[in-house]
């Protein structure tokens, strides 16, 4: 894994969003054929999660990748205020009484572990590899291949209209993120909003009509993009 790292950062960081995805897509099939939901994902995410942490804090990387504090005053970033709206979006039409307690666990261990991965890798290695030629492409394509990355969701039965809506906010939320990354040099923040937005997601009612759908897409592109232009503003 060093010898990959020093050679090339870049290619580095690829390997890992393709092994990310290879091991989640299949740990989802085989929970599903076991017939308990993210089973073996929880227990492959948590597998890489301690895996790549333990990595970055034996090569002294935490600096680098953004598992530090947080530089500059939260008054800054408006206290993070902006955050807790894109949380809230799934709790905006109620929660889902139906689940068992097995469910709940296995998914927001999943989850949790989901938003220390997807941050790392694509905000931590992908955003730093390319920020050493071009910083303003850096954030571009770190942003969107994070939105983009959703695609694979379609294997998983979901719709190609929430599919590509999902992708719209998705890639605003990456830009975001990686502008909190960037200017603040701590992911901590886009570590906790992403694992609380993907757990909660399990938690609200699913059959969103298409309005809502649209309504949460929309809210969430606004949020990001103001939040966006306004930490730029604040923080040159």
């Amino acid at each position: 894994m060093n010898k990959l790292y020093d050679k090339n950062e870049l290619h580095f960081s690829l390997v890992w969003i393709g092994l990310y995805v290879v091991l989640l897509s299949v740990g989802d099939s085989i929970s599903a054929f076991i017939g308990i939901p993210k089973l073996v994902t929880a227990l492959i995410c948590i597998i890489l999660t301690a895996f790549l942490y333990l990595w970055i804090h034996k090569n002294n990387l935490e600096e680098k990748y953004g598992l530090c504090k947080l530089k500059g005053e939260p008054k800054q970033y408006l206290y993070f205020i902006p955050l807790l709206l894109l949380v809230s979006v799934n709790l905006w039409w109620g929660i889902n009484h139906n689940l068992s307690l097995l469910e709940i666990v296995f998914f927001v261990l999943s989850m949790l572990c989901v938003g220390f991965l997807e941050e790392v890798i694509f905000r931590g290695f992908l955003f730093k590899a390319i920020c050493q030629t071009n910083e303003n492409r850096a954030i571009i394509i770190s942003g969107v291949t994070f939105g983009f990355g959703h695609i694979v969701n379609l294997l998983n039965g979901r719709d190609v209209f929430s599919t590509l809506l999902q992708i719209c906010y998705a890639v605003a939320i990456g830009i975001l993120f990686t502008i909190i990354f960037y200017k603040g040099k701590s992911l901590w923040p886009c570590i906790i909003t992403h694992s609380a937005i993907n757990s909660l997601s399990f938690l609200n009612q699913n059959q969103l009509t298409m309005q809502r759908h649209i309504a949460v897409s929309v809210f969430l592109c606004v949020v990001s993009i103001g939040y966006t232009v306004y930490i730029l503003k604040k923080n040159r």
